[in-house]
């Protein structure tokens, strides 16, 4: 087979890497990079971390309105599957690149495989949502995490093209937490490029969806709600974000959070490892705090991940101090029978699939 992977984002850096680990040797796999994540510190280092190939196509498409990117994402694609001439083109999740991808190939008559399909919120007034809708109904091969992904699904009409194969950051978080990391040389850089000492306990925190960071007042209830707490909290700052989280944290003495540049993920896994809790608003980090082990508060207004909102491991709340506070001090329970997200070995499934069906 030969198959073209389309990515663009930090989540899908980290599915690709476990697939393209898997397919290697196997079958042709093209990467073709929209551009999407483009800063260093969001794209480079995950390509060199996890070992991905380098991506044979970067198409260097980013900013702008969801429509023009979208588009021109389409555009650009396009003409990638018109001189490649893939069996597949490979998706993954939710984002503009994907939905881009989605389109370009099933347009050409080209077989669509999504990875991550079958999430649901039930609103469209989520951009994400409507990538996730318009690429699982184009593609001829759906890949979903659990059995309650593939309900969501049926209920679509669109049992028959589903197969349930685990979440493949399950694959990722595996490699890369049994992979040695040195905590006294891990390259944790503040703003101006110098080095951050690793506190020996530490709360983490990620914040980066807009409606957390658009104002003052959600990020501001969030760091007080941190600088409450019994240890410091490290916070890897999206770029976008920056200004902001400098400015509130100098205005308000917020002492305990340690604002760091953005982490690659093998940074990411071991900081979550070590942590005592976790406050996140990333769908990926919740649940890779499940992964291991780890309590999440996750700070949104819609459940992502249903099968961890388990005994009390994930809980959702607002931007509000008090209740982050209220959250982080219930006591999880952990059924060490439970594993809802597989064996690890998603995209060795993935591929045997798409054998079969080609």
């Amino acid at each position: 087979m030969k198959i073209v992977t389309i990515i663009g984002a930090r989540p899908q850096f980290i599915k690709a890497a476990a697939f393209s680990r898997a397919v290697k040797g196997r079958h042709e796999e093209i990467l073709v990079h929209t551009g999407q994540h483009f800063d260093a510190n969001m794209s480079d280092v995950f390509f060199e971390e996890l070992n991905i190939p380098k991506p044979e196509y970067n198409l260097g498409i980013s900013g702008g309105t969801h429509g023009k990117m979208t588009g021109t994402m389409i555009g650009e694609i396009e003409e990638v599957l018109l001189k490649e001439k893939p069996d597949w083109v490979l998706v993954y999740g939710d984002t503009n690149s994907t939905m881009a991808g989605a389109l370009a190939a099933v347009k050409l008559g080209i077989a669509v495989a999504h990875v991550e399909a079958g999430v649901r919120l039930g609103t469209l007034s989520n951009p994400e949502e409507v990538n996730r809708v318009v690429t699982d109904h184009i593609s001829r091969l759906l890949f979903v995490p659990t059995v309650l992904e593939k309900e969501n699904l049926e209920k679509e009409n669109l049992g028959k093209e589903t197969f349930v194969v685990g979440n493949i950051m399950y694959d990722s978080y595996l490699y890369c937490v049994n992979r040695a990391w040195d905590k006294k040389h891990a390259e944790i850089l503040d703003f101006t490029n110098q080095p951050i000492k690793i506190p020996d306990r530490y709360y983490y925190l990620t914040c980066h969806r807009q409606e957390n960071t658009y104002d003052d007042e959600p990020l501001k209830e969030i760091f007080m709600a941190m600088n409450q707490l019994d240890a410091q909290t490290i916070y890897p700052v999206h770029p976008r974000n920056q200004e902001r989280a400098c400015r509130l944290c100098s205005e308000n003495q917020f002492k305990k959070i340690i604002l760091t540049q953005p982490v690659g993920y093998m940074e990411s896994i071991h900081l979550l490892n070590g942590c005592e809790k976790v406050v996140t608003d990333s769908g990926g980090l919740q649940c890779e705090a499940f992964y291991a082990g780890k309590q999440c508060v996750t700070v949104f207004g819609r459940v992502v991940w249903p099968q961890i909102m388990v005994g009390k491991r994930n809980q959702l709340c607002g931007p509000k101090a008090s209740e982050i506070l209220e959250k982080l001090s219930c006591t999880q329970e952990i059924d060490a029978s439970y594993h809802p997200f597989g064996d690890g070995h998603t995209a060795e499934k993935i591929i045997e699939i798409m054998e079969e069906q080609s």
